[in-house]
């Protein structure tokens, strides 16, 4: 299912005869035809405002701070997708806000008093208060999926450890411990395992034992056999060990590492028991974490898109603040034509940023005044200069 587009879009309550927020609503939503978008009221609160220098300050942090908060939506979004295996179906049902639909949540936004208290608050607590909580979630759904691969990862290598050939495979229900010197049984000597390709047997046991000095002669034992591998164990002096090693590996025979476990086979079953057990628990949490991270992200992502519009109206359209913020839901493939009817109605509020050409359509002037106000992270984050507040953004 590809992305959906959104606007985000504020205008002065003046462009109603009454001067009324409602009625600037009613006017925006004529705008646009409906079937080329739906509009849905935005409900911003009225911030403690400070220093017009510290508006513009904030406006440029705010702008930082909405493109970490897309970043840790999509990281998040990465993470469930990886955990689901891109099963876009099993992902829509967990890329929900509060168990409902993002769509749903964004449709009827209102500011959260209750998680982000706005009364008498100045703009730049807010801003403190927003980074701190996608730092939070953004750690915590990195940590817990990071343990969840974690444990995936060593259940992935204990699984391959029991199937493959004999150059890869645990040797554990292979090897009988009875067979080989137990590790302290004597000061001098030592057994390695090698695997050795089938048709290199004869080879090998024709040169084994010249491939270091103080190799113990007639001493290779064939422990086991595979369609691909033989396994033998053959006994050096410790002093030769690793030049014996090398020299397997130089003709491409596998030393295999081996050390005795208590439990053996048994051992080895119970402890991949145990890791399927743990990684089937950490998939539960990351699942509930990542279903729990991303609508948390959204909602704070969209506190942040709200400040971002509170702040750059007051700057563009002064004090009072009196302005209407409608989010608006384009039909598919029709965002463009939408945007154009909002420039076609709305883009005298550019003045001189905007003229027309010989049709009467509206064009932007490129001019040092746009440059100056996108630069402090007004214009919704792209680099030509709209006629009033607007946004753009997707969720996919």
């Amino acid at each position: 299912m590809p992305p959906q587009t959104y606007f985000l879009v504020s205008l002065p309550a003046s462009i109603a005869e009454s001067d009324q927020p409602s009625d600037a609503l009613t006017t925006l939503r004529s705008a646009v035809t409906t079937d080329s978008a739906t509009t849905y009221p935005f409900s911003i609160p009225t911030f403690k405002i400070g220093t017009l220098e510290g508006l513009v300050q904030q406006a440029d942090e705010l702008s930082k701070l909405e493109q970490s908060s897309r970043g840790v939506v999509e990281k998040v979004a990465d993470s469930l997708r990886s955990l689901l295996e891109g099963d876009e179906d099993k992902i829509r049902e967990q890329k929900v806000v509060n168990d409902k639909p993002v769509s749903a949540y964004l449709t009827s936004f209102a500011w959260s008093k209750t998680k982000y208290r706005s009364d008498n608050r100045p703009v730049s607590e807010l801003i403190q208060t927003l980074q701190k909580e996608l730092n939070s979630i953004d750690n915590d759904t990195k940590s817990k999926f990071t343990q969840y691969n974690t444990a995936s990862q060593s259940l992935t290598q204990l699984q391959r450890s029991q199937t493959g050939n004999l150059s890869q495979k645990s040797l554990t229900s292979i090897v009988n411990p009875e067979w080989l010197l137990k590790p302290d049984a004597s000061e001098y000597i030592t057994q390695h395992l090698v695997a050795v390709p089938t048709q290199q047997g004869k080879e090998f046991l024709k040169t084994y034992e010249g491939l270091s000095e103080w190799v113990v002669p007639r001493s290779a034992t064939l422990l086991a056999k595979d369609d691909e591998f033989f396994l033998y164990a053959v006994t050096v002096f410790k002093k030769q060990s690793t030049e014996f090693v090398h020299k397997c590996r130089e003709r491409r025979w596998t030393p295999r590492d081996w050390k005795f476990h208590e439990g053996g086979k048994e051992a080895e079953d119970e402890e991949l028991r145990k890791l399927e057990k743990e990684e089937r628990s950490l998939w539960g949490e990351a699942l509930r974490m990542g279903r729990t991270g991303y609508g948390d992200a959204i909602v704070a992502w969209m506190h942040v898109l709200a400040l971002r519009v509170f702040v750059e109206s007051v700057l563009r359209y002064g004090l009072p603040a009196n302005f209407v913020t409608g989010i608006m839901k384009p039909e598919p493939k029709r965002a463009k034509k939408a945007k154009q009817m909002l420039d076609a109605r709305f883009s005298d509020l550019g003045g001189n940023a905007m003229n027309r050409d010989k049709k009467g359509k509206p064009i932007k002037d490129d001019s040092s005044t746009q440059t100056e106000m996108a630069g402090a992270g007004m214009g919704g984050g792209n680099e030509s200069f709209e006629p009033y507040v607007f946004y753009e953004f997707e969720i996919a």
